[in-house]
């Protein structure tokens, strides 16, 4: 089953323009193995947050990125909680690429 199979088994199934930006933001990875989701969808979400800090996030422009974001990371916790023994380990991996994201950069000299 490919990331993408696997995404559409997801119940309730996402508005239309939802799904649409979902589907943009994993590209290639719909076409990937399932058994990745968690990472791919992680990976997703990651480019999308860090788009979103670079530009303007509080405009209105950026409320489906943002929805998008939060619906790939909870997808991600979902494609994790299929493999229970891992799940810590996912979580935790998880919750520090994302918050890694909000680190100010390093100052250069």
């Amino acid at each position: 089953m490919t990331v993408g199979e696997w995404l559409v088994k997801r119940l309730p199934a996402p508005p239309a323009a939802l799904r649409a930006r979902l589907e943009s933001a994993l590209g290639p990875g719909l076409g990937r193995d399932a058994a990745d989701a968690t990472g791919i969808l992680l990976e997703a979400a990651e480019s999308l947050v860090r788009g979103l800090l670079r530009g303007d996030a509080a405009s209105r422009q950026s409320a489906l990125d943002l929805l998008a974001a939060d619906a790939l990371v909870t997808y991600a916790f979902e494609a994790a909680a299929e493999s229970p023994a891992g799940l810590v380990v996912d979580a935790s991996r998880a919750m520090t690429r994302l918050a890694a994201l909000a680190a100010p950069a390093p100052m250069s000299r």
